[in-house]
């Protein structure tokens, strides 16, 4: 296994992500866009990287502005369309290495996974997996406002920087695999189209569940990048 640190820039924000590569030449990379409050060094993102690489597969994982080791005050920097222009500038700084190749894969869990939904048709980019991705806000927005959660803010930074709809991007999506607790009381299982995984929560706290999306995540990658998928 190489692991190396990339520095990159989106918008004039610097910001700080780690490419796991596995052994061979130049290949597939998943990039992946962590939720909300979390980072490019979540528990989710490092399993993954670890077994896309058993699979072949390098794995990039970033914090978005204002996260983790990235430039830029949370709370000031924060929106969809900002992270979606930072997924963006990661698979271009990405496709311009020499030591991955050009075939990309998207990973996104929560807000990441509407990143991913959201860039999907703009990129040259393979498949995709997303973990309780919302389509729309409105409904995490009440929750969030009635949380007595450490991580929450003000109702306004909610209404002005997080209340989106990506509903018109979900037709020229192809090749996703959809992981989806029912149990998810964040992000209301009806934003999915197929549930992966039943009586799970947002967090996917449940060992065996845990287990069972990085699997077939990174199998899903593996077979789409070489071409066994039939849709």
């Amino acid at each position: 296994m190489n692991q190396k640190n990339i520095t990159f820039s989106s918008n004039g924000f610097i910001l700080k992500g780690t490419l796991r590569l596995p052994t061979g030449e130049r290949p597939p990379v998943v990039i992946g866009s962590h939720g909300l409050f979390s980072s490019g060094s979540s528990p989710k993102q490092i399993a993954l990287a670890r077994q896309c690489n058993a699979c072949g597969i390098a794995f990039f994982r970033f914090d978005h502005r204002g996260c983790g080791q990235s430039q830029g005050v949370f709370q000031d920097v924060t929106s969809l369309e900002a992270r979606c222009n930072d997924m963006i500038s990661a698979i271009k700084i990405i496709q311009d290495r020499k030591d991955s190749g050009n075939r990309i894969g998207l990973f996104g869990s929560s807000m990441g996974g509407s990143v991913c939904l959201s860039v999907f048709a703009e990129s040259d980019v393979y498949s995709i997996v997303t973990c309780a991705a919302p389509v729309r806000s409105s409904s995490i927005i009440k929750t969030l406002e009635k949380s007595d959660n450490s991580n929450t803010l003000n109702p306004p930074f909610y209404k002005k920087y997080l209340d989106s709809d990506i509903s018109n991007k979900l037709s020229s999506i192809h090749h996703i695999l959809i992981f989806h607790g029912d149990s998810d009381e964040l992000v209301p299982p009806s934003n999915a189209n197929e549930i992966y995984e039943k009586d799970g929560d947002h967090r996917m706290s449940n060992k065996t569940h845990q287990e069972n999306f990085v699997r077939e995540s990174a199998l899903w990658f593996k077979n789409c990048f070489d071409g066994k998928t039939m849709f």
